[in-house]
Formats: structure tokens, sequence, C-alpha cells
């Protein structure tokens, strides 16, 4: 329900694709266009709803677009969904964030959406990244890439990041229902 006077934004849904090579370095792109102009984060893009695209199968269709890395829906693992609310003012945001489990061998040509860069995870703060990615993904992909979490973000509120979690699985009965 929209509450009086708040405008209604709409929803998008997309999927982030955290990929590996065979030493555990990250695979980014250095985004040339929006969302996450100028700003290092996994491949990723939004579901075709029109032809009933699931998220697993945008995941491997995103993968070899912009990267060429052969890959099918079995190759990937869903370890997190998060629901972003008002993400920049813009619009909501329902994500699916992917392991793909199939080592990538190579560094990708540069696209159109950018150019690819490898990064060891400890030099990944240290990049120019989403104050979002900052605050929440890369904690998730820390905690959570061998599991599932469910994730409601609020990101209405500038220079506040409110992150509730709605489920874990397995069971993490420290965090089932609170905030994390």
């Amino acid at each position: 329900m929209t509450q009086p006077g708040s405008p209604t934004l709409s929803y998008k849904l997309a999927v982030l694709v955290f990929i590996q090579n065979e030493a555990g370095e990250h695979l980014l792109i250095l985004r040339n266009k929006q969302p996450n102009l100028g700003n290092w984060s996994p491949i990723g893009g939004k579901l075709e709803t029109g032809i009933g695209e699931s998220p697993f199968e945008c995941a491997a269709r995103e993968t070899r677009e912009e990267t060429g890395h052969e890959v099918s829906p079995a190759d990937f693992h869903l370890f997190a969904m998060i629901a972003e609310k008002a993400y920049e003012g813009q619009s909501h945001w329902l994500i699916f964030l992917f392991r793909c489990t199939k080592p990538i061998q190579a560094l990708p040509p540069t696209i159109e959406e950018g150019s690819f860069g490898f990064y060891r995870r400890e030099e990944i703060d240290g990049l120019a990244i989403p104050e979002t990615h900052r605050h929440a993904l890369w904690a998730i992909w820390d905690k959570y890439r061998d599991r599932f979490v469910a994730l409601r973000v609020d990101c209405a509120s500038p220079g506040r990041l409110v992150v509730e979690t709605e489920q874990i699985t397995p069971h993490d009965k420290a965090q089932v229902g609170g905030v994390s």
C-alpha cells in the first residue's frame, strides 16, 4: 500500500553474478553505464520478463553475453535475494545474487558496458564501488556465498542503509527475523 503523498516507484528485477578465476580472484566490470557508472561491480543485468526468463536463465545469459564464458543455469548457486526499496530514489529492485560455480579462465575483452579486471577479495574494498556494495553486498558474499539469505534493504533515507534479514538457509537462529 502506498502511503499518502509518497511517489510510486517502478520495480526492477535483476541478477548480479559473482565469478572467480582458478586463483580465486573476482571478475569485476568497471561500468561505463548507469547504474553504478564509474564503479567496479560484479556483472549482471535485468531479467527479460516479457519472455518469462527465470533468474537462473538470466544469470547464464548475462554471463555469456558480457564475458563469453560458456555456462548453463546449472552452473550457478543462488546465495541471496535482496529487495531494495528506493535505490538512489529512482526505483525499487529485486536482485538475485549468484555464485558461478564454473571458474572463468581469462579476462574478457572490453565491452560497451565496461572493462574487466580480476581482484582478490581483500582488494575490492579499496576500489571505487557503489556504497551499497561497500556496506552490504560484499559482506553478504563473505557470509552467505555457500548458503542462502533473503534480505530487505531500505535505501530511502540518504546516508542511512537499513538492512533486515528475512530468511537464512540453513536456519541460523541468531539471525532469523532480526536485523543483521
